[in-house]
């Protein structure tokens, strides 16, 4: 089979048959051409690097390397293909194909914005506004509620922070950092082990902490990585919400609507104080921050 052909993949999950998914197969001439011998980097970390590709033909791709050691290797890959292939969301970074042999890639849909993190810290760009801000917090609600509760099975494997969330050209946000075999991922050996309801709730707990503080971040502008712990030791001070006005990123200066700032600060305690009841994460969660914020689901 020609590599640069449709590929069709049906995989076992779990002892059960699964939907066949179709993607694009690249060779492995294919992605060193496209990302001009590997020299176009964006980040890197445990996994592989990520490059910017353009295709023959004019596309443009994010190419992620991935690095795996065992001997399930392939079984792993794999599955990760096929569990990134049926994920079909707008706030869902889509997986475009994949690469074996040499070395293993998968390619995903190019977002035009760049990350969340760039927009927030970089002062040559045009800051966010806060109806953008809103918007991004609802979407990324939305596509948790989609990964946990629309997907069979659900997925837990997700990474939510600045860096992971990415911004199209109409600034609606995108998971970018789904998966076995993501950079947040490092509970995969567990996961493998352990399918607990103990195990799940902990899961829960750790990604809406993680959707607190990037709601934090939104908010302040301040660099969860950073100035994590300082963001949360004083959402959870009893006089918090006497500084709330003092604690909004500079960038908004005045053009905010102090209810919905009231709201969304209400949704990020939840979030944060969620690690500790992890049962707390319920279907709601993206319908209780849509009534807090005021944003109707046909808006994003």
């Amino acid at each position: 089979m020609n590599d640069s052909l449709i590929f069709r993949i049906r995989l076992l999950l779990q002892s059960r048959s699964v939907p066949v998914i179709f993607l694009r197969r690249f060779s492995y001439k294919d992605i060193k051409r496209a990302t001009d011998s590997f020299s176009r980097v964006i980040t890197t970390s445990s996994h592989g690097a990520s490059y910017k590709a353009r295709f023959q033909g004019g596309h443009v791709a994010v190419v992620k390397e991935i690095h795996l050691i065992g001997q399930e290797d392939d079984h792993i890959f794999y599955r990760e293909v096929q569990l990134l292939g049926r994920l079909h969301h707008r706030h869902v970074v889509a997986l475009n194909g994949f690469s074996v042999g040499r070395k293993r890639f998968l390619v995903f849909e190019n977002v035009e914005n760049g990350s969340l993190k760039e927009h927030l810290n970089d002062p040559l760009r045009t800051p966010l506004d806060w109806r953008i801000r809103l918007k991004i917090a609802v979407g990324v609600a939305a596509a948790l509620e989609y990964l946990h509760f629309f997907c069979d099975p659900p997925v837990y494997h997700v990474s939510i922070n600045s860096n992971t969330i990415m911004l199209d050209e109409n600034f609606d946000a995108k998971l970018s950092d789904v998966g076995l075999l993501g950079s947040g991922s490092d509970q995969v050996t567990a996961w493998r082990t352990s399918s607990s309801n103990e195990t799940t709730g902990q899961v829960y707990g750790n990604i809406m902490y993680q959707l607190g503080l990037l709601i934090l971040e939104l908010i302040t502008g301040q660099s969860s990585e950073k100035t994590g712990d300082d963001l949360i030791e004083w959402i959870e001070e009893s006089c918090f919400p006497a500084s709330m006005d003092n604690m909004i990123d500079p960038d908004l200066g005045n053009d905010y609507d102090s209810r919905e700032l009231k709201g969304l600060l209400a949704v990020a305690r939840f979030c944060l104080k969620s690690v500790d009841k992890p049962n707390s994460f319920t279907p709601q969660i993206y319908r209780y921050l849509q009534r807090k914020v005021s944003i109707r689901k046909t808006s994003i």
